[in-house]
C-alpha cells in the first residue's frame, strides 16, 4: 500500500468531527490538468453564444441544487446553512449577469488615430490558474470564474485545503451541466499543489486570501513572468458620524461585522464612532448584537455559526485577551463558548489602544473594536491608519459630507449608509496591502484578457524617430 504524504482532512467545526480525506495531487497531476486546460481552450474561444449557453446551464443547476451545495459549504467551514443558501443564489446571479452582458463588455473599442482604422479587441490569455480561500467556496471561486470564463479563458482552481468538498462540487457542476471537459478543473492539494499551478503552463493567476500568503504568490507569478490578481485582506472602517441615523447604522453594524462569523475580507472590522451619539450607538448595537443566534449552522434560525477551525477560534481568543490585558472594556462577549465546535461569542469592546492586536491585524471573527471620535477628520485619519485599503463604510444623513469622506478614504471600495458588499455591475478590490487589481465589472473581465491594438495604415509613417 503507498503511502499519502501530507493527507488532506476536513473538519465540520460545529462538532470537530472529521468529514473526508483526500490525497494531494502532485506536480505531475496538477501539470496534466493544466495540459488538459490548454487543449480545450482553442475550442471554448472559439465562439460567444456556446459559452453563454453552457453558463445559462450552470446557473440552472445552481439554482436546482442549491440546497445540497449549501449543505457542502456549511459542513466544512461552519456558516449558517441561510448564508450558505444565499451564496449560492448570489454565484448564479454573478454568472447570469456576465452571460447577459459579457459581449457587449467585450466589444471592440473603435479609435481615431492617424492611420485609416484604429480599434482595440479584448482577447482571452488562455488557461487562468486560481486559488481561492475557504470563507466563500463558492463566491470567491465564481465571481472570478464568471467573468473570466465569458471572456473565453478556461480555469483550473486549486480551493482551500478547509473547503476540499465545496472545490470539487464546482467542477461537478460544470460537468453536469455539460460544459465541454477541460474547461474548469478542481486541483486537490494544499500549498505545495498550488506552488506547482503556478509553476505550470498557465498564462496567468489569481488569489484571494491572506495577504502573507498573497505576497507570495504575487513574488512566484511575478518569477515566472505572469499577470496576477490578488484580492487580500481588509480591515475595513465603519465610520458613524453625529448625524447618522443610529437604528440603521446599528443595524448595518451588526450585518457588517458579524456575516459569516465575521470571516470576510470586507467585513466591517474596525468602528470609529462620533462622540456626540456614540452612547445611544453602542446601546444600540449591543442589544442587537445580543439577539443574535449562534449556533447549530444547519438549522436555518441560526444567525452565527462557528469559526472555520480550531486554529481560527485560537486567534481570535488570542486577540480579545490581548485587549483585555491592556485596557479594553468588555462591553457584550469576549469569550469562546464551550462545547464541541469552534463557536466563539459575538463580541463588542471599547478603549482600543494603538498597542492592541484587535487594533493592527484584520479580525476574522466576531469582534467588534469601538473608538469613539470627535470629528469626521480623526474618523478619516484613523480609518486611513492601516496597511490596509479593501472597503470602507460611511455613516450620515449628510450626502454632500459623505462624498468629500469618500474622497478621502484609502480603498478600493467606500458604501454610504450602507455595508460594503460585492456586486457583479461594480469593481471589487483594494490597494495598499489589500491587493491589486479588480474582480467583476468591466474592469474584471479585463484583468485577464490580452488588449490588442489594431491599426490599418494607407501609407509608412515617415517621421518617425522613437519606439
Amino acid at each position: 500500500m503507498r503511502y499519502i504524504l501530507n493527507q488532506i482532512t476536513t473538519i465540520n467545526p460545529a462538532t470537530g468531527e472529521e468529514i473526508s480525506k483526500f490525497n494531494p495531487m502532485d506536480k505531475d497531476q496538477v501539470f496534466q490538468l493544466v495540459g488538459k486546460a490548454r487543449r480545450a481552450f482553442p475550442e471554448w474561444k472559439k465562439d460567444y453564444e456556446k459559452r453563454r449557453s453552457y453558463i445559462y446551464n450552470l446557473v440552472e443547476y445552481l439554482k436546482k441544487n442549491k440546497m445540497e451545495l449549501a449543505k457542502v459549504a456549511t459542513s466544512e467551514m461552519g456558516k449558517t446553512i441561510k448564508e450558505s443558501i444565499g451564496e449560492v443564489e448570489k454565484c448564479a446571479w454573478a454568472l447570469e449577469y456576465y452571460a447577459d452582458n459579457g459581449d457587449s463588455l467585450l466589444a471592440d473599442e473603435v479609435l481615431n488615430t492617424d492611420a485609416r482604422k484604429s480599434f482595440l479587441t479584448f482577447e482571452p490569455l488562455g488557461v487562468i490558474g486560481s486559488i481561492m480561500p475557504w470563507n466563500f467556496p463558492y463566491w470567491q471561486a465564481l465571481r472570478f470564474a464568471a467573468p473570466c470564463l465569458m471572456a473565453g479563458n478556461v480555469i483550473v482552481m486549486k480551493p482551500s485545503r478547509v473547503t476540499m468538498q465545496s472545490g470539487l462540487e464546482i467542477e461537478k457542476a460544470f460537468t453536469e451541466s455539460g460544459v465541454p471537459d477541460g474547461i474548469f478543473q478542481t486541483v486537490v492539494g494544499s500549498v505545495e499543489s498550488a506552488n506547482h499551478l503556478i509553476d505550470s503552463d498557465v498564462n496567468a493567476v489569481t488569489f484571494t486570501g491572506s495577504t502573507d500568503a498573497g505576497a507570495k504568490v504575487g513574488q512566484r507569478a511575478a518569477m515566472n513572468l505572469k499577470k496576477c490578481v490578488l484580492e487580500l485582506g481588509g480591515s475595513d472602517p465603519f465610520i458613524v458620524l453625529d448625524d447618522a441615523i443610529i437604528e440603521k447604522a446599528a443595524e448595518g453594524a451588526v450585518k457588517g461585522r458579524f456575516i459569516n462569523c465575521g470571516q470576510s475580507c470586507v467585513a466591517s472590522k474596525r468602528f470609529f464612532v462620533g462622540k456626540n451619539i456614540a452612547k445611544d450607538f453602542i446601546e444600540s448595537f449591543i442589544k442587537k448584537a445580543s439577539q443574535l443566534k449562534v449556533g447549530d449552522p444547519t438549522l436555518i434560525e441560526t444567525d452565527i455559526g462557528p469559526l472555520s477551525s480550531k486554529g481560527g477560534l485560537e486567534t481570535i481568543s488570542g486577540i480579545v485577551e490581548d485587549a483585555k490585558e491592556k485596557g479594553a472594556e468588555i462591553l457584550l462577549g469576549g469569550s469562546q463558548i464551550d462545547g464541541k465546535g469552534y463557536f466563539y461569542q459575538p463580541t463588542i469592546l471599547t478603549n482600543v489602544k494603538p498597542n492592541m492586536r484587535i487594533a493592527k491585524e484584520e479580525t476574522f471573527g466576531p469582534v467588534a473594536p469601538i473608538t469613539i471620535v470627535e470629528n469626521e477628520s480623526e474618523a478619516v485619519k484613523l480609518a486611513n491608519n492601516t496597511e490596509f485599503g479593501l472597503g470602507a463604510s460611511i455613516w450620515t444623513k449628510d450626502l454632500a459630507k459623505a462624498e468629500k469622506m469618500s474622497r478621502r478614504i484609502e480603498s478600493g471600495i467606500v458604501s454610504v449608509n450602507n455595508v460594503v458588499i460585492s456586486d457583479p455591475r461594480i469593481p471589487f478590490g483594494g490597494i495598499k496591502h489589500s491587493g491589486f487589481g479588480r474582480e467583476l465589472s468591466r474592469y474584471g473581465i479585463l484583468e485577464f484578457v490580452n488588449i490588442k491594438s489594431v491599426r490599418f495604415y494607407d501609407n509608412l509613417s515617415h517621421h518617425h524617430y522613437v519606439e
